[in-house]
């Protein structure tokens, strides 16, 4: 017996630029209120900025750092060796948990993959911010009539058809 087909759910990848930080962070609470409102999906979102001497930074909204996954990683598997060792299972837990964690950031991404976030880092222009999105469930018309109030942004990518292509760009130049 074989199992059935696993739905695969479209995920759309959609990066707009701003001419500040502030405005990209405007439209990041415009998608938070369309996926409050089932509009999409918000899987991910990523800011990259380059400032006019051309120094770039990326700050993820999902994917776990290193720092953190240790901490994460050392409480849990050190809990669980208190339990089962006492204070030297503490220890030996905490140390491995802690390795355990800092790998997995490294090596798992949940949104946005590190390869898209390096084409986005090439792309962004001096003195802009770029919000990437990655949602599924996107109500198409919802995104346009949301994207006519940032006019003035730039659509650097999305992976939809030509006629939504033309749409985005149509409300962003109003």
């Amino acid at each position: 017996m074989t199992d059935p087909p696993v739905e695969q759910k479209e995920r759309t990848l959609v990066g707009v630029s701003f001419g500040d930080a502030f405005r990209a962070q405007e439209f990041l609470t415009a998608a938070t209120r369309l996926a409050a409102n089932q509009r999409l999906k918000l899987l991910d979102a990523v800011f990259v900025s380059k400032d006019d001497s051309g120094h770039t930074t990326v700050r993820e909204t999902v994917d776990p750092t290193p720092g953190r996954s240790a901490l994460s990683g050392a409480l849990w598997a050190g809990l669980f060796g208190l339990i089962l060792g006492g204070p030297v299972g503490w220890a030996i837990g905490a140390g491995v948990g802690a390795g355990t964690g800092a790998v997995a950031a490294k090596v798992i991404d949940h949104g946005v993959s590190d390869e898209w976030v390096g084409w986005f880092r090439d792309t962004v222009q001096a003195g802009t911010t770029t919000l990437v999105l990655l949602v599924e469930d996107l109500d198409r018309d919802a995104l346009v009539a949301e994207l006519k109030r940032f006019a003035g942004a730039t659509l650097v990518y999305a992976n939809l058809d030509p006629d939504w292509l033309d749409r985005i760009r149509e409300a962003l130049s109003r």
